[in-house]
């Protein structure tokens, strides 16, 4: 199992272990930009500009600032991704 599988797997029993009741998506770059994108956020390419995002979302939630996006940091850009789809297909419908 590669790395970034463990990392998943890891984060997945984390949050069952802390009630999350659904698996967080995977804290690849291409995922994490997209769950940026349903909050409004684009974000290009440069790596460096993702964890300054990362970290901007980190401190308005009350995470651990450290840029990374690991398990509780997805998990939270994930639920609020998921109402901002809701939101928005309820102004659509």
């Amino acid at each position: 199992m590669s790395a970034r599988g463990m990392l998943s797997v890891v984060g997945t029993a984390v949050g069952g272990l802390i009630g999350w009741s659904e698996p967080s998506p995977p804290a690849d770059p291409a995922t994490v930009r997209a769950l940026f994108a349903d909050l409004g956020v684009r974000i290009g390419p440069d790596d460096a500009e993702l964890e300054q995002a990362v970290r901007y979302f980190q401190a308005r939630t009350g995470l651990v600032t450290d840029g990374e996006a690991g398990p509780r940091t997805v998990h939270l850009l994930s639920r609020y991704a998921s109402e901002a789809r809701e939101s928005t297909w309820f102004e659509a419908a």
